[in-house]
């Protein structure tokens, strides 16, 4: 038996802006652009993706998941997702080397260090 990794699924207040503002955040295409199904990917055939979906609920407490990401330059990044509408947040995580930032909907990721080159 074998299982690929098709997407996350992200609950969404809004999942057209959410979904748009993660493709421009990721330079990722929009495989769907559907009021219920919001689907962006790396590439049209390249998974895995992450589609949002629409909740009545509103995101209460911290993420159970999130995401990380490892750019070249940390420091621009950061300030690039910031430019974007990204917000800086505390989930307890004290002084790290990563940052924790969080999209407009208030999901929590991490922009991590540049990966040290031997």
């Amino acid at each position: 038996m074998a299982l690929e990794w098709e997407q996350v699924v992200v609950d969404s207040a809004d999942p057209v802006a959410l979904g748009r503002w993660w493709a421009a955040a990721l330079g990722w295409v929009v495989i769907n652009a559907a009021v219920d199904e919001y689907e962006i990917r790396p590439a049209q055939n390249h998974l895995p993706g992450l589609i949002f979906v629409p909740v009545p609920e509103g995101k209460s407490v911290k993420n159970r998941l999130h995401l990380d990401f490892r750019p070249d330059d940390q420091d621009a990044e950061v300030a690039r997702l910031l430019s974007l509408g990204a917000r800086h947040t505390d989930v307890g995580q004290g002084e790290r080397s990563w940052v924790t930032l969080a999209d407009p909907e208030g999901n929590e990721f991490c922009v991590l260090r540049a990966r040290q080159r031997p």
